[in-house]
């Protein structure tokens, strides 16, 4: 294709799509790194939920149930909630993509508590929509005056997650339940860290038609690649959802993944324990080697470094020993790195890293 007929195509975009620019094509890291950027849970599938992936290749050839219907059901049952209160979507950022169609048009606000999932930003800029960036309070705090009757006070819902991504910091339920108690809007809370943190607001569900909790069996089931996300809310709003997404949006491997893993939860336990261990022990590490670590109720960790170099010179340090981890675009994080917590060898790795760039050794 010619450049001019190339720029002929692009000029058809949409206005808001011409503002992004196409991506590039990045090569998947070698096998060879320690990946810990990412926060997936590297540990392999239970037994019986990974027979059930096996079965489900057999039904290659068949279309997947379109409503989601025995995964909703199984979720339901599970939740301790009628079916009509849960939507499944192909990972919770499916189920998100949809919210944001559902509620917002072009010129509306969306409030996030910031920092926040970045992804939202460009959900936002889609629906040519703003997004409110509303900054946590102290001791990661929940904001209340500016979510009710701030900046916020347009916005058509309000994002938070708890636990907090990038932070790992966990706001008591009492808390959000006085915000979705007191607010007239839609409260979207994201759960994808909850099984490592101490309470859960699954509670509030029938209480509060205005709150929609967003689960995902992407960090606590190990199913990352697979794709696994819940919506759990009021019938009618879960109703709507459903009524704009894709037919067919799950595959049959999804689905029966999804269902195994609801029946077989008691066989993460053993994960989850290992998970919040290395999450202390090498929090204590990394402190002891000069890093300030925020208290952590998810399954990574966030580290101001040592003074003197940044984020990104960490990341760099790290990258050449082959781990990798998350350097942070948002304002007052450039210091930081994100650490996903993974296998045991996995962070003496890590550790033993940091200590060949620090020139220092420790008791390991």
């Amino acid at each position: 294709m010619s450049d001019a007929k190339l720029q002929s195509v692009l000029s058809s975009l949409s206005k808001v799509h011409r503002q992004l620019d196409s991506l590039p094509s990045s090569p998947a890291p070698d096998a060879k790194y320690v990946k810990l950027n990412t926060n997936e849970n590297p540990f392999a599938l239970p037994e019986a939920v990974m027979e059930s992936a096996v079965a489900a290749l057999e039904r290659q050839y068949l279309y997947p149930e379109d409503n989601n219907t025995s995964l909703r059901k199984a979720a339901a049952a599970s939740y301790d909630l009628s079916t009509d209160q849960v939507i499944a979507g192909n990972g919770s950022s499916e189920l998100l993509s949809l919210i944001y169609k559902a509620f917002l048009d072009p010129g509306d606000s969306v409030a996030m508590l910031s920092p926040g999932f970045a992804f939202n930003h460009k959900l936002a800029l889609l629906q040519g929509a703003r997004l409110l960036e509303i900054k946590w309070g102290e001791a990661c705090l929940l904001p209340m005056h500016k979510l009710l009757f701030g900046p916020a006070k347009e916005a058509k819902f309000i994002l938070l997650a708890n636990p907090n991504n990038p932070t790992g910091t966990f706001v008591p339920i009492a808390d959000i339940e006085s915000l979705v108690a007191q607010s007239d809007r839609l409260i979207v809370l994201d759960e994808a860290y909850v099984d490592f943190a101490p309470d859960s607001a699954l509670r509030l569900i029938d209480r509060y038609s205005n709150l929609l909790i967003l689960r995902t069996f992407s960090k606590s089931y190990a199913a990352a690649g697979i794709r696994i996300g819940f919506g759990l809310g009021h019938p009618e709003v879960i109703g709507r959802l459903r009524n704009i997404q894709n037919m067919f949006n799950m595959n049959v491997i999804g689905h029966a993944v999804g269902v195994s893993i609801l029946a077989h939860r008691a066989a993460y336990d053993e994960n989850h324990s290992h998970i919040k261990y290395e999450r202390e022990r090498v929090s204590v590490a990394l402190s002891q080697l000069g890093f300030s670590v925020t208290p952590s109720h998810a399954n990574f960790l966030l580290a101001r470094v040592p003074a003197g170099r940044d984020g990104t010179w960490w990341h760099a340090c790290l990258k050449r020993r082959k781990i990798l981890v998350a350097v942070l675009p948002d304002d007052g994080l450039e210091d930081c790195i994100r650490v996903s917590i993974g296998t045991k060898p996995q962070m003496d790795a890590l550790l033993a890293a940091v200590e060949d760039i620090l020139g220092v050794q420790t008791f390991r």
